[in-house]
């Protein structure tokens, strides 16, 4: 299917290349000296080395899907100095913030990562060892979220571009999801679907309410939030499960409208090199055409991947999205 070899392909995997000689540590499947440790939460600051995060002993074993499981697209030692390749006002507060609240859910007991394959599963195809869903805890009964990072579909770029925003939605009281795919536009889409399967058949026992659940994305994971709100699990190998309620989508060049999106929330700034506000804004403006509810914000002088946008113009953006979402969750 042509849609699912992103246009942006190209640059993406020369600037990919590119940041393989920017001094990226090596990867988080490598052993190291931290292995074993177990940290006690006053000690997460930003001078916690990552590798003390991705070795302790209660993130184990899916501590070294927190940061990029495919090497050579982060750099720095520390969750302070963490740099993550395309993205932009990475805020080493929201680090260990996020860092933190992993480990506080661990000490009270509850589970933090769950896989979305069977052992057979991955064994069969090995890179599926690398997924799963890291879920941030709302209120008990309340609606859900999945987001989905960017990364160019050649990694995963949750510590910016998905977890601060599960952690934002689960203090909104949602219960939210932060998935770890496989790269590649196919197979990413993929696991989105079966995220969505595993929220819905899982439901009960994770205490969450999937009716109007909502898709975020950023980048990549902004055209997995779109391809699945438009196209349906069904069309990703899992059986038919409910359309999202909105997909709330940051900083892609995404054109295509099949005619049924559904509400759609954007935002992108003005100085994005890799996906233009224009096309982002004739997306929204033609949704709107169809009568689906749909708006867009577009940021002076923002870059690509600026998250949360903690201390820019972008900042609250996410108070405007979950507005959007809301007043499209069907009153039951």
């Amino acid at each position: 299917m042509k849609y699912l070899f992103p246009v942006l392909c190209s640059l993406f995997l020369s600037l990919a290349c590119t940041a393989q000689t920017g001094g990226g540590v090596k990867s988080a499947g490598n052993a190291g000296s931290a292995q074993g440790i177990r940290m006690n939460l006053d000690d997460i600051t930003a001078q916690t080395a990552i590798e003390n995060v991705i070795f302790d002993t209660d993130f184990s074993p899916w501590g070294r899907l927190i940061f990029p499981a495919d090497s050579g697209y982060r750099s720095g030692m520390t969750l302070g100095s963490l740099r993550l390749t395309w993205y932009s006002h990475i805020d080493a507060a929201k680090t260990v913030e996020i860092v933190r609240y992993f480990k506080n859910q661990t000490l009270r007991g509850e589970q933090v990562f769950f896989d979305i394959y069977t052992e057979e599963e991955k064994r069969l195809d090995p890179r599926k060892r690398n997924t799963g869903l890291f879920f941030f805890r709302g209120k008990k009964g309340a609606k859900s979220a999945i987001c989905s990072a960017g990364g160019g579909f050649v990694y995963v770029g949750a510590m910016h571009d998905s977890f601060p925003h599960a952690l934002e939605l689960s203090k909104h009281g949602y219960n939210a999801f932060a998935l770890i795919y496989r790269p590649g536009s196919q197979t990413a889409c993929e696991d989105l679907a079966r995220a969505i399967a595993f929220m819905h058949e899982h439901a009960a026992e994770l205490q969450i309410d999937t009716a109007d659940y909502s898709l975020w994305g950023g980048s990549a994971g902004a055209r997995m939030a779109a391809w699945l709100g438009s196209l349906g699990t069904e069309r990703f190998g899992e059986k038919k499960y409910p359309r999202p309620a909105a997909v709330i989508m940051q900083y892609t060049g995404l054109s295509e409208v099949y005619g049924n999106e559904p509400p759609t929330y954007a935002c992108v700034g003005t100085a994005d090199g890799i996906s233009s506000f224009r096309v982002m804004e004739d997306r929204i403006r033609r949704i709107k055409s169809n009568g689906t509810d749909a708006e867009i914000e577009i940021f002076e002088g923002l870059p690509h991947g600026f998250g949360l946008g903690t201390g820019t113009v972008a900042e609250g953006w996410i108070d405007n999205a979950v507005q959007v979402w809301e007043r499209n969750i069907q009153k039951r």
